[in-house]
């Protein structure tokens, strides 16, 4: 008696990367630039930024296999993370859109300063900044995964993000603050 093997069954994820695009747009997400000094420097919009470890401080952000950020993270010592504020959409969009011009250039359009430690620009009116140390690099598929440790930091107490959530930039609302409900007799 033979064993017949049939083909596996075509992965419903990988065979439409529209619905796991659209899936993974409804997980709210911060949006970042990540940039890198020096000669020639460079700048990128990244939405796949996170936290990874208290101690040591480390932070990773993705960065597509095809990226020309790619291949200057993988060459840099340092690089910055400038987590953007409500309102910074157009920052947002200049760093995403690939005909931007190249080099020091490129940050003529928006207010930035040099980082405190690694001299990568940084963001201005940016929530919060993150200057790191390259750590680690891993292969994530189509990306690469990039994991720097957090060299210096700075944050603005109070300043809103700048969140992207199903394909379109959203805004945080805070929710009011309960007050008590006054009982009957004049008890709580």
């Amino acid at each position: 008696m033979s064993i017949l093997t049939a083909a596996p069954p075509r992965d419903a994820v990988t065979g439409d990367p529209a619905r796991l695009r659209r899936a993974l747009g409804s997980f709210a997400t911060g949006v970042t630039v990540v940039t890198v000094g020096g000669a020639v420097p460079r700048g990128m919009t990244a939405n796949s930024f996170t936290s990874v470890s208290l101690d040591p401080a480390l932070v990773l952000l993705c960065v597509g296999n095809d990226a020309v950020m790619n291949r200057v993270l993988a060459e840099a010592d340092t690089f910055a993370v400038s987590v953007l504020g409500a309102g910074q959409e157009d920052v947002s969009r200049h760093f995403a859109d690939r005909s931007r011009p190249l080099g020091a250039a490129q940050f003529d359009a928006v207010d930035w300063l040099p980082g405190r430690t690694t001299a990568a620009p940084v963001i201005a009116g940016a929530a919060a900044h993150f200057e790191c140390a390259r750590w680690r690099t891993y292969d994530g598929g189509d990306h690469t995964i990039h994991v720097g440790r957090v060299l210096d930091l700075e944050e603005l107490p109070g300043r809103e993000p700048l969140v992207f959530h199903g394909g379109r930039f959203r805004q945080v609302v805070p929710q009011p603050v309960a007050r008590p409900v006054p009982q009957p007799g004049g008890r709580r």
